[in-house]
């Protein structure tokens, strides 16, 4: 198991997979900050929060989402962001699941809010989601040292440490 953990491709592996989840939460959050009133009426329509917590939800997960995705681009605290990211995506794999138990026919809301034609939740959305928590868990669990502005700073740091 060490000898996994130690592996010196994970970085290299790690990078595309922080990369690709990044971009997916880019493109998520995007619809979701230009109308956030849409997207309350997808968190509704889920059924599981509170009313007075729709709207609440509706503002904070698109910048949320906006802020992990630009530390995973940058490098910057990426095990903070993947394990919020990992956290996320468990949170919306949760909410589907519900949804499906009680056949709900809904849209997603994951990237539009486009209504159950055009973006339907099914078992291709469970597992979808299930592998970005997967990816986002590898990225937490392996890269360790990832590429990016934290890598850079602390070998600056070192070498200002050896002069």
């Amino acid at each position: 198991m060490n000898r996994l953990l130690s592996w010196r491709g994970h970085p290299f592996l790690a990078l595309p997979a922080r990369l690709y989840l990044a971009a997916i939460f880019l493109i998520a959050c995007w619809h979701k900050l230009l109308d956030p009133q849409a997207f309350a009426l997808d968190i509704a329509t889920y059924q599981i929060l509170p009313t007075s917590l729709v709207n609440l939800m509706a503002i904070v997960l698109p910048w949320l989402e906006l802020v992990t995705a630009a530390m995973l681009l940058s490098g910057l605290r990426v095990r903070a962001a993947s394990l919020l990211i990992a956290g996320m995506m468990a949170m919306f794999l949760i909410a589907i699941l519900i949804a499906l138990g009680r056949g709900l026919e809904m849209s997603c809301g994951c990237f539009a809010s486009q209504g159950a034609a055009e973006d339907p939740i099914s078992w291709k959305t469970v597992v979808r989601d299930g592998v970005w928590l997967l990816l986002a868990l590898y990225v937490l669990v392996f890269d360790s040292r990832p590429l990016g502005i934290e890598r850079l700073v602390s070998a600056v740091r070192r070498r200002a440490a050896q002069e």
